[in-house]
């Protein structure tokens, strides 16, 4: 057994068999790799979804809600609501608008939106390279079965006879690098199936969380801690200022 071991596949084989292996094994590295960074990120975001669903609604203020939520990472919780809150405190001028008329409501969907889009990137980050191994190991290891079979008929062209020991080692290590690739790949393709039904539950943790911070600024509840100037105080819905003007009253 030890004539047709993975070192002996590598101490026998060619560049070709070589190379085979090296890309085998890179994708193997990768492939874990992105399976325990995305496992713990993911991990970490239940912990701060239950803090966001526990502890920021029942905190005496927006911004005590805020601070409640982990600055020291990653957290998109935190950023819908500093992006939420950023959207509600910005100037209205009907006048300077670059997008169209936008009442507050609107233009505060639209920034949580925004915000919401970027973690959804993020966060489907490195789901294309497991992918992309498990759909391509299987071949690269094919590759290698092929190179040894023809391995195999070489010997015996050379040979002139059909023996088992001339066609041994090259067909072992063609069997060799067929159970290479689909070691490769089994993981990476249930890896990627795991990977992306964590990242559908928690996007959608996250939508939700994104629909109670704009339900929060459409029924008024924002607490605002600036003194209210009467002259910008309007019958209508006010109209969002991407430059910073002042509101006009209607």
């Amino acid at each position: 057994m030890q004539h047709y071991g993975i070192s002996n596949v590598w101490l026998g084989g060619d560049f070709v068999t070589r190379a085979i292996v090296i890309v085998l094994t890179t994708m193997s590295v990768l492939s874990w790799a992105v399976i325990f960074a995305k496992g713990f990120g993911l991990s970490r975001l239940r912990g701060q979804s239950l803090v966001a669903q526990r502890k920021f609604w029942t905190a005496a203020s927006y911004d005590e809600g805020i601070m409640l939520l982990d600055s020291h990472t990653e957290n998109p919780y935190r950023e819908l609501a500093l992006a939420g809150r950023e959207a509600s405190e910005q100037l209205f001028d009907e006048q300077q608008l670059l997008i169209g008329n936008l009442n507050r409501n609107e233009w505060v969907a639209r920034c949580l939106k925004i915000a919401l889009d970027d973690y959804v990137a993020r966060v489907q980050r490195g789901t294309a390279i497991l992918a992309s191994i498990g759909s391509t190991a299987p071949f690269v290891g094919l590759f290698g079965t092929v190179w040894g079979i023809y391995h195999a008929l070489m010997a015996i062209g050379m040979s002139g006879q059909a023996s088992l020991d001339h066609v041994a080692a090259p067909v072992g290590e063609s069997l060799i690098m067929t159970a290479f690739g689909l070691f490769v790949a089994i993981p990476a393709v249930l890896g990627y199936n795991a990977v992306a039904r964590g990242n559908k539950s928690a996007v959608h943790k996250v939508v939700r969380f994104m629909h109670e911070l704009h339900s929060y600024y459409v029924t008024g509840g924002k607490t605002n801690n600036k003194t209210t100037d009467p002259t910008r105080q309007q019958t209508g819905a006010p109209r969002v200022a991407l430059a910073g003007g002042h509101a006009g009253a209607r």
